[in-house]
């Protein structure tokens, strides 16, 4: 191979609004990308047959000689030993879906696919803050709840490669429906939770603040996190509660892998010290005291990078 040919891989992330496809390089930089709406596509062959006709439209961006190594992919509910999507709630393809064995037909690549939350685990450890680090473990908050977590080194997939659904914990066996259990921990610590605690308080309260006038479906983490920084007593109290039960529930997970790091990773991670300021301390007041001051609780370093799709790349980087 000519010695001054780039070494490239494509990064896939199929969720259910929207599929992030992007050309990447081992230093993290996305060289072309591109998005388009994944439930345009119900059929599946028309939907892998878009995604490849993307990737040849996205190759012709690249200048000068590369060599594309493979295609990683996150996906809801991936299964990466299988390499199908099995009963993703939120997508158009029901059942359990052969992904890899289908999309091989059409592109003569490497395909590998796990979860987002593995992959996003993955390009924390390739592109992020976790290079030196064997025993991390990144959250997602966005919509809801995920995890991967790195113990050893090594990602953990479980028997079949359903492991690490911590956005599924029980955190109240009465409490609020995740749409899969009750009482879920992403019900209360999501981007969609954090809205849903600030309309509980709302209905606890008589409080005067703009919050009344915001529809749900209006209301968004920069507004929230607008009002907290100007001392709305609701926003302050809705990321108090929420950094409680994650922070807790962080304590909960240590005890179980005992992780240098947990990284926080997605829209209600943007929200910065409202966020990481309660759970860092309830997080330490939880904590057994052979822990206390051993787990770090960090920005992901892929934050303002294009996350998801770096995420997907680092599957093949992983195994080069």
């Amino acid at each position: 191979m000519n010695i001054g040919m780039k070494k490239l891989v494509v990064g896939v992330d199929i969720g259910g609004t929207l599929t992030k496809v992007g050309i990447a390089d081992r230093e993290g930089e996305v060289l072309a990308n591109s998005q388009f709406p994944t439930q345009d596509y119900p059929d599946l062959g028309d939907y892998q047959r878009y995604l490849v006709q993307e990737i040849r439209t996205l190759e012709r961006e690249i200048s000068g000689p590369y060599e594309l190594l493979g295609l990683g992919i996150g996906a809801p509910n991936a299964n990466v030993y299988r390499g199908t999507i099995e009963h993703a709630a939120n997508l158009a393809w029901q059942g359990i879906v052969p992904f890899v064995e289908e999309l091989s037909k059409l592109i003569e690549l490497p395909i590998k696919i796990t979860n987002d939350a593995n992959a996003a685990a993955i390009g924390e450890k390739i592109y992020g803050n976790a290079a030196d680090m064997k025993d991390f473990i990144v959250i997602t908050l966005g919509t809801g709840l995920g995890s991967g977590i790195v113990s050893n080194g090594q990602m953990i997939y479980g028997h079949d490669s359903m492991a690490a659904e911590l956005g599924h914990v029980v955190v109240d066996p009465n409490g609020r429906w995740t749409g899969l259990v009750q009482g879920g921990l992403e019900a209360y610590v999501s981007s969609t939770g954090l809205k849903r605690t600030i309309f509980a308080l709302l209905a606890e309260s008589m409080e005067d603040t703009p919050f009344r006038d915001v529809a749900y479906n209006d209301l968004h983490g920069e507004y929230i996190t607008e009002r907290a920084e100007q001392g709305d007593p609701i926003a302050l109290e809705a990321y108090e509660r929420t950094g409680k039960i994650l922070g807790q529930h962080l304590a909960n997970f240590v005890a179980f892998s005992h992780p240098e790091a947990f990284f926080l990773l997605g829209g209600l991670a943007k929200s910065g010290k409202w966020i990481f300021e309660p759970t860092q301390k309830y997080m330490e007041e939880a904590l057994l005291p052979f822990y206390k001051g051993k787990v770090k609780l960090m920005a992901s370093g892929m934050t303002g990078k294009n996350a998801a799709i770096l995420g997907a790349a680092a599957l093949i980087w992983e195994v080069q």
